[in-house]
């Protein structure tokens, strides 16, 4: 069946269309049989060569390592490292880490010029994408970084992380967050006394294709951030390593089997905050973001680490990992919605696109989750949720529709005045004749069967719907709320206009006056992006 015609045009809010980049979380890496052949060929020669000398270099950096950081608590230390600790740290660790590096079979291109202590308390790499970007880290001269406090307890690299004397985070104390913000703002604000900090601001891996957003930690001090990009610019992407994609034992060795792989480190001027931006770390981070997207001449998104989780539950929905992408950021912001509430509604999706298996509903899929025939009204609803006007509904279309056109309109009053309509003999309980006799005239459709829907309200089987039951179901299916306020208006329209009017224009003038009216009167809809 062909998508459905629609019928009037919708306004729809530019700050809740889809993004640059639908999904930045994912990398298909496909070899050609020449890229097979020439990684075998190469990878038989370099990939024991590389072991070798990447094992050589690990013994090296193994005693200097428990040296400088003999004595230190497993938690970091209370001071900067000073004296000879520092001068094996910011020399002799960085050197070895390039040499690393090195025999991994990258080329490093540093461009610019590393900002000092005082000048850029705090560096913000961005995009990040893989871990091979600890090469950052090397080329800045090893400074603090933001680390999980269970890192700290790995074989070998482990050890290495102390060196650096990272800012720790924990997923067991609830007030880690909070922790690790203070403990940021206390370096950033220790006049050099500490080393730099570095963050990956973005808080988890994309592929590159735009900057997703930045995370506020490392803005909250309000100091001067240098942003530093990182490029790969190599023809066979064997770095990215992302949510949907290779993984990461498959990317090392096919790293290692390249003769040469490309890395560039730009440092960009600092970028100083203004009293605005000091007072409100978002704009401060957005700022940064909007330099260095500039300069890399990427578009902006608002996906967020939420995303991925999101994904995740998709795929446990026997969903496609990439139907749970929403723009959490800003679809959170806008719609005041936390990320229990979209699980939530991912959930619900899923009930009504289990058959499908692209992820997206189609109007049968719709109608038959209503347990209704696909009708002109139900038409005009399934159109209000198709934002983009492709004949289905995704995920981000589905939460939207849901929290701006469906919630807003499963009020108590909107529920009674339904209840009212149905029960057209006051006997404060809906017969299935009842039901089906507004149903037919909600919908226009003369033959309707009703019978299965009836039977989901009616929970005790009794014949009838009480006014509980009938409650109970409109509050967990709030897809039916704007079927009925649409039909309320309908009846208005129709009274004030006369029997001359068309039905069908009716209910267009309806749908459209109804979301007009949101638009205007929606407290999350008046939010600034």
């Amino acid at each position: 069946m062909p998508p459905p015609h629609r019928v009037f045009a919708l306004p729809r809010q530019q700050s809740l269309l889809l993004p640059a980049v639908i999904n930045p979380f994912v990398h298909d890496l496909s070899l050609s049989t020449a890229d097979k052949t020439k990684c075998f060929l190469l990878g038989i020669i370099l990939v024991p060569l590389r072991a070798i000398f990447l094992l050589l270099v690990l013994m090296v950096m193994w005693p200097v390592s428990v040296i400088i950081t003999f004595g230190q608590s497993l938690k970091g230390a209370v001071e900067p490292m000073t004296g000879w600790r520092r001068f094996l740290h910011k020399r002799v660790m960085t050197f070895l880490g390039r040499m690393y590096f090195f025999g991994m079979g990258f080329k490093v291109v540093v461009k610019g010029k590393k900002a000092s202590t005082l000048d850029a308390p705090i560096l913000a790499v961005a995009p990040h994408s893989s871990f091979f970007d600890a090469i950052a880290c090397i080329e800045s001269g090893l400074p603090s970084t933001v680390s999980r406090i269970e890192s700290l307890e790995a074989p070998i690299f482990g050890r290495f992380l102390r060196c650096v004397q990272p800012v720790l985070v924990s997923r067991t104390d609830p007030d880690s967050r909070r922790n690790t913000i203070i403990e940021i703002e206390r370096r950033a604000k220790s006049g050099g006394h500490w080393p730099q900090v570095l963050i990956f601001p973005e808080g988890t891996c994309t592929n590159r294709s735009c900057l997703i957003t930045f995370k506020q930690g490392g803005f909250v001090p309000g100091v001067p951030v240098q942003p530093v990009l990182i490029r790969y610019p190599n023809k066979l992407d064997t770095v990215t390593w992302t949510w949907q994609g290779p993984k990461s034992a498959r990317l090392l060795l096919l790293t290692l089997c390249q003769l040469c792989t490309t890395v560039e480190v730009e440092f960009l001027p600092p970028q100083v905050p203004t009293e605005m931006e000091k007072k409100c770390p978002l704009k401060f981070a957005q700022s940064v973001r909007a330099v260095m997207a500039e300069s890399l001449h990427l578009p902006v998104t608002d996906h967020t680490y939420e995303d991925c989780r999101l994904m995740i539950a998709a795929g446990e929905l026997t969903l496609p990992m990439e139907a749970g992408l929403v723009e959490f950021t800003k679809i959170s912001r806008k719609l005041e919605l936390k990320w229990d509430n979209v699980k939530k509604e991912l959930e619900s999706f899923a009930n009504i696109a289990c058959s499908c298996k692209g992820g997206r509903i189609t109007v049968e899929e719709f109608a038959s989750f209503l347990k209704l025939p696909i009708s002109p009204a139900l038409q005009q609803l399934f159109a209000l949720f198709d934002r983009n006007g492709d004949g289905t509904i995704d995920f981000r279309e589905y939460v939207i529709g849901v929290t701006v056109l469906c919630r807003p309109a499963n009020n108590e009053e909107v529920i009674q005045t339904a209840f009212k309509l149905f029960d057209i003999d006051e006997d404060n309980c809906i017969t299935q004749e009842e039901f089906s006799s507004l149903l037919r005239s909600a919908l226009g459709v003369c033959d309707l069967d009703v019978h299965s829907l009836f039977r989901e309200i009616d929970a005790d089987g009794s014949g009838h719907i009480t006014y509980d039951e009938f409650r109970s179901f409109a509050l967990t299916h709030p897809e039916y709320a704007k079927l009925f306020t649409t039909y309320i208006e309908l009846q208005r329209y129709q009274g004030l206009q006369g029997d001359e009017t068309d039905s069908d224009s009716a209910f267009s003038h309806c749908c459209t006056a109804a979301f007009d009216e949101h638009q205007e009167d929606s407290a999350s809809d008046k939010k600034d992006d």
